[in-house]
């Protein structure tokens, strides 16, 4: 099974208890980010491209459960930057794990094999291997040769020693479909519990700007892979598992008109909680309760702002799947039943015409970070001298 009973069942309870406390802005699960810090530079990527004193910066453990409890989120995901070079990860990740919260360790899998005995296989535990396709679409994808390889063999090694594993596998517009469908069914015939799947989001700093998907494109796209889904589990392979909701598959395929639910996965990370998701840092705030009490969320989302037109990606969109099949269970089990439609009409297309422009406050962020970590050294050199001084 993709989601293990246990967690299906948790997450439902917490859901039912956030609808009867009548709260709208609750989230499902926390990004948890540690670090920016990462041994690869995938061409896609936005979230590395910081100064050395930005890409130096670490959440300290304690930084990390406060960030669990004061979110309250049942599931908590750690990505990065690369989180196994963070020294005190097993730790979190252990603290984590002693709340109650469901933990996904997201990785490159570069050092994974190397540290994975600083971990043990627990119902509240998986990895989430990041891979974008086969060996020469992941190697192209992360732009270094050898890396699908080392990925493989740590997912073969932790499902041996007894991990739940996944992989985070991010689509663009050069994806063909063939060759994707027939990695999940590799995937699938090496014992991988699941496959987390998007399409890319338009990071306005990655070095690669050509490869990002449109909306138009990516249903095009999900329809043809879905497609061939179907055909395989006729030809008697096996069917794919996914972490994510039948009805965001759907939305994928372009079957659902679905609205962002950017307060769904909230973001801590070295610069504060992050306004107003994982993929946009439009502001940062302290607390929790300030993300949620100042973040001005119908600003934001496809149709609202430019930075959102083409973003069809999980971590605002399967939140709003998810609480669109506890109202209305019955739609996802007849998706289930009759499966992802991949041919024939689609949903109608978000109005786009009154979308706000962009703003572009990365370096704005980036700065005031950077005052305030020289400003820390400043202090801390200052007290040393006090103390040397009075010796």
């Amino acid at each position: 099974m993709s989601v293990p009973l246990r967690q299906q069942f948790d997450v439902a309870l917490y859901i039912i208890k956030q609808k009867l406390k009548g709260n709208k802005h609750y989230p499902l699960v926390l990004m948890l980010e540690p670090l920016f810090r990462c041994n690869l530079a995938c061409a896609g990527c936005g979230k590395i491209d910081y100064p050395d004193e930005i890409l130096n910066q670490r959440l300290s453990v304690q930084e990390c459960l406060d960030a669990a409890d004061e979110c309250g989120a049942p599931i908590i995901s750690i990505p990065g930057g690369e989180p196994l070079l963070h020294k005190e990860m097993p730790q979190i990740v252990a603290g984590l794990i002693a709340k109650k919260k469901y933990v996904t360790l997201c990785t490159n899998a570069l050092l994974m094999e190397k540290k994975m005995d600083q971990y043990k296989p627990s119902p509240y535990f998986n990895f989430s291997v990041h891979l974008d396709g086969d060996k020469g679409d992941h190697d192209r994808s992360v732009c270094q040769d050898g890396v699908y390889d080392k990925a493989e063999a740590a997912i073969k090694k932790a499902i041996a020693a007894g991990f739940r594993v996944n992989i985070n596998c991010t689509l663009f517009n050069n994806a063909v479909p063939e060759r994707t469908a027939a990695f999940f069914d590799h995937m699938m015939d090496i014992g991988l519990n699941a496959i987390t799947v998007s399409p890319g989001y338009a990071y306005e700093r990655a070095p690669d700007q050509e490869h990002f998907l449109t909306r138009e494109k990516t249903t095009d796209i999900f329809r043809d892979i879905f497609r061939r889904g179907k055909e395989g589990v006729k030809a008697g392979k096996t069917k794919w598992r996914f972490s994510q909701s039948a009805l965001f598959m759907d939305f994928l395929a372009g079957n659902q008109s679905y609205e962002c639910t950017p307060w769904g996965l909230p973001t801590r990370n070295v610069f504060g909680w992050q306004k107003p998701c994982y993929l946009l840092g439009e502001g940062f705030v302290k607390t929790y309760k300030e993300l949620v009490e100042t973040t001005e969320w119908e600003k934001y989302g496809t149709g609202k702002y430019e930075k959102c037109a083409d973003c069809m990606v999980h971590c605002g969109y399967e939140p709003t799947a998810a609480n669109d099949a506890f109202a209305r269970p019955w739609k996802e089990f007849m998706l289930k039943l009759r499966g992802i439609k991949t041919e024939g009409t689609k949903a109608k297309p978000i109005d786009l015409s009154k979308q706000r422009p962009a703003e572009y406050v990365f370096s704005q962020h980036v700065q005031e970070a950077l005052t305030k970590v020289h400003a820390a050294k400043a202090a801390g050199k200052a007290e040393a001298e006090t103390v040397d001084a009075a010796e």
